[in-house]
């Protein structure tokens, strides 16, 4: 695991060239990325949402693509569709910007459902279909999403179907004053520093960690407890509809890559601790009673993690 432990590391590193502090969200990025899983940025404008991506993207050499969505946004305009050209005498598909690797799918809630939609597909099958024919796309193929909670004119909310669809929900969070001041610092010139970030790994070194997260040990024990957080969401009276089995595999797998970023052949119960709020917090459904008395997802799921033990686990190295 010291190769995925060392190419995530200069991953880290590249991307916190631009992205001060918050060296956590980075990991889980870089987790959700090597999973083969996607990831959803909420936060209020202006905390970093864009460039975080924009920075990972530019750090790991893959193929980028940054879709900005509108109101006005067609399907097409993220699938592609095809041209007639006069010179052949045919219809030619011309591919959208979803044929990429990573691809930057910036303030989502603002597409229509429809166009949201388009997406759906791309993600979960890592194929477009258009005008009759599927196309595949690239191996790996990531979206990174930002969602601005408070904008409200203009937007539309996310469908269940489409939230489950990323691994992981991350909220960035304002940064500390000293960060601040480097991020002002560092964006006196004329250029933005994301745009001088350079590759740092390769498409072949990317794939080879997907490959050998998928085999990171997971013990029975760390099992059984990850089971328990999900099925506790099941139970709980303040919840509609808890966490699926969809959402079960998506925090066993976050913790494969977490555990090797770290430099780990094996999952603690403390990776799947970590990880069960932002892999959670977006596929929970509250009663309509719980959220008029306040409750939040997130404070249920933190509430749910703090009552049951972590179980007493020996790694077997």
């Amino acid at each position: 695991m010291a190769n995925i432990k060392e190419i995530a590391t200069k991953i880290h590193n590249s991307v916190s060239e631009v992205f001060r502090g918050k060296p956590e969200i980075t990991d889980m990025l870089l987790a959700a990325l090597f999973a083969g899983g996607h990831v959803l940025l909420e936060d209020v404008p202006g905390t970093g949402k864009t460039v975080l991506a924009k920075a990972l993207a530019a750090s790991v050499g893959l193929p980028f693509s940054r879709i900005q969505c509108t109101p006005d946004l067609m399907p097409s305009d993220i699938t592609g569709s095809s041209v007639w050209l006069p010179s052949v005498g045919e219809f030619q598909f011309r591919p959208g910007p979803v044929m990429t690797s990573v691809l930057l799918v910036d303030e989502l809630n603002r597409a229509t459902p429809r166009t949201q939609s388009a997406l759906l597909e791309a993600m979960a099958e890592r194929q477009v279909s258009a005008d009759g024919a599927v196309h595949k796309l690239e191996s790996p193929f990531f979206v990174i999403a930002t969602e601005n909670p408070v904008e409200s004119e203009g937007t539309f909310p996310l469908p269940e179907a489409q939230k489950d669809r990323f691994m992981l929900a991350l909220s960035i969070g304002y940064p500390d004053e000293a960060d601040e001041v480097r991020i002002i610092t560092a964006q006196r010139g004329l250029v933005h520093p994301v745009e001088n970030v350079k590759a740092v790994t390769t498409k072949e070194e990317i794939l080879a960690c997907m490959e050998e997260v998928s085999v990171i040990h997971v013990d029975e024990a760390v099992l059984s407890y990850l089971i328990s957080l999900a099925a506790a969401t099941r139970k709980d009276e303040r919840i509609l509809a808890g966490i699926s089995p969809r959402g079960s595999i998506a925090l066993y797998k976050a913790a494969q890559a977490l555990a090797a970023i770290k430099g780990r052949n094996f999952v603690t119960p403390e990776d799947v601790k970590l990880l069960a709020l932002p892999a959670f917090r977006k596929r929970l459904i509250l009663k309509p009673e719980s959220i008029l008395r306040g409750y939040t997802a997130d404070g249920i799921i933190t509430e749910l993690v703090g009552q049951i033990p972590l179980p007493a686990y020996k790694a077997h190295v």
